[in-house]
């Protein structure tokens, strides 16, 4: 079984990133989206704005996009001003209305350290075993093992 290539697939990057391309509308979408989110966080009130992210566009409707529920019941009774807002882009005159959406963010929480001491007098039992095991590696491991050991004043 032999592997062709086919050239014809290949496409230079500057056809892909033009106007008719697929990635090139793509990217152009996403500056837009990019440009909506900075110039909604700019005029909104201090509390809301870290928790506001513009999501896509679909048919006309703008999805906003909150991590609680509370900023989505905000947003709503500001629909109108943000609309308005919205309209001084160029480039936004299509949007007609907001698709909200809440979409919690769950932090990632480290997991717990559990620490385990090894008290001295057990230290003191470890040591005294190593002391009699003429195996090297067996010996080593023990005395490590009692090395952890808390050293108490």
């Amino acid at each position: 079984m032999s592997i062709k290539v086919k050239r014809a697939r290949a496409q230079p990057m500057s056809r892909l990133l033009d106007s008719g391309g697929e990635l090139g509308s793509l990217m152009r979408t996403a500056r837009l989206i990019e440009r909506a989110q900075q110039h909604l966080r700019e005029h909104l009130a201090g509390e809301v704005r870290e928790h506001l992210y513009v999501g896509g566009f679909q048919d006309g409707r703008l999805t906003l996009i909150t991590d609680r529920a509370v900023w989505l019941t905000w947003l709503r009774y500001e629909q109108r001003r943000l609309l308005q807002l919205l309209h001084e882009l160029p480039g936004f005159d299509a949007v007609t209305s907001f698709h909200f959406k809440v979409r919690p963010v769950h932090t990632v929480k480290a997991p717990r350290r559990y620490v385990r001491e090894l008290p001295a007098r057990a230290a003191n039992e470890l040591s005294s075993c190593a002391a009699d095991i003429e195996d090297t590696r067996l010996r080593g491991a023990l005395e490590r093992l009692a090395s952890h050991a808390e050293k108490k004043p």
